[in-house]
């Protein structure tokens, strides 16, 4: 198979890597990360827009670029390379693919050219607590009542929901006391009824819970024509995985740079650490970890559009499989071999370990990716 981008791929990667480097650099992060009030930049954001990097996931018939999976593994490879806080994962990939899935005309003319242009930021409300790792256990309820609809329910640990101007929100369509199909509604952030917990993760991102106590929104922000949601939804989380995979990668490769400088200039007995022979055996095992990773994030790239569910969920778990074992094992050896400046603040390398740790949670752990995957082929 080849795995040479073409010219433009090339040229995208080259161009998202170079504002990354100019302008993001681990000082402008921490200085983003303590005084950002939204716990981001939108300078740093609309400069993300003037790239194209947000119309990415856009048709080219809603005024965007018509990207698919390889350009967004590019652009989150740089993004994971610089630990980007800014809310491209939540807004410009999933938010953005489920309105484009999902929108009516008027809908995907409203918000897509406006979420392109970074004037607005989206998120999709989905996780709810309690669910784990079914992703399709949705208990929030949304009921008819007269020219729209009633939503009640919780999300947790929406990314960035707190600064999103749109909310996307998942709720299950309550017809005659049932539960029906998954549906998903456009609720403004400052509606009557819903209430934001807003906190940071772990690795600094920032992040929201929300309780919706009969939310109230017209029948016009119910995206689509109201058919059952779940299959388009399951199709944008895995897309979301394929990213957050290509993210991981970026960032286990400046891991590693960090870590290989470090022991060439710590010096011990007289001489450079890695010069040693036990700490070389230690960063070979982290370069052939994280060209599994690579590999398996070209993998989840190319699988995470395919029509056959079982394929897709297959080749899925198997590239976070093993990109989440990357990242505990490389992220560890990394905090190791910089002995204890390795977890301090000051350092990039302990922010790097977070955001690594962060990933081989989200969107599933390892361990339930394992047993899904054994699952399958049982």
């Amino acid at each position: 198979m080849d795995f040479t981008f073409s010219e433009e791929q090339q040229m995208l990667l080259d161009t998202a890597r170079r504002f990354v480097a100019r302008d993001y650099g681990f000082e402008a992060r921490r200085k983003i990360k303590e005084s950002a009030p939204e716990g981001f930049s939108r300078e740093v954001w609309q400069g993300l827009a003037d790239l194209g990097l947000l119309a990415l996931n856009v048709p080219e018939a809603d005024g965007g670029l018509g990207g698919g999976a390889i350009e967004t593994m590019l652009a989150m490879n740089a993004i994971g390379e610089g630990l980007l806080l800014e809310p491209y994962l939540a807004s410009a990939v999933l938010a953005t693919r489920t309105i484009a899935a999902l929108g009516n005309d008027a809908q995907r003319a409203e918000l897509l050219p406006a979420l392109a242009a970074g004037e607005r930021i989206a998120a999709l409300a989905h996780d709810e607590p309690g669910t784990r790792h079914e992703r399709m256990a949705v208990e929030t309820r949304a009921w008819p009542v007269g020219s729209g609809y009633v939503i009640t329910g919780h999300k947790s640990v929406i990314a960035h929901g707190a600064s999103a101007d749109v909310l996307l929100v998942t709720a299950r369509l309550a017809r005659a006391g049932q539960s029906g199909p998954l549906a998903v509604f456009i609720v403004p952030r400052d509606s009557a009824g819903l209430r934001q917990v807003a906190y940071k993760t772990v690795d600094g991102v920032a992040a929201c819970d929300m309780r919706l106590n009969q939310v109230f929104v017209p029948a016009a922000a119910l995206l689509g024509d109201g058919a059952d949601a779940e299959t388009p939804i399951g199709q944008v989380l895995d897309f979301g995985l394929a990213a957050i995979c290509a993210e991981a990668v970026g960032a286990l490769d400046k891991l590693l740079a960090a870590t290989v400088e470090y022991a060439r200039n710590r010096k011990q007995f007289g001489q450079p650490i890695g010069k040693f022979q036990a700490l070389q055996h230690r960063m070979a095992d982290m370069v052939l970890h994280i060209e599994q990773a690579r590999s398996m994030s070209y993998l989840a790239a190319v699988r995470c559009t395919e029509t056959d569910a079982a394929i897709r969920s297959r080749a899925l778990s198997a590239a976070k499989v093993v990109i989440g074992q990357a990242c505990r094992f490389v992220g560890q050896q990394a905090v190791q071999l910089h002995g204890g400046m390795g977890v301090t603040d000051e350092l990039d390398v302990s922010h790097y370990f977070k955001r690594l740790m962060a990933i081989e949670l989200q969107f599933g752990c390892t361990d339930h990716h394992l047993e899904a995957y054994a699952a399958q082929l049982a």
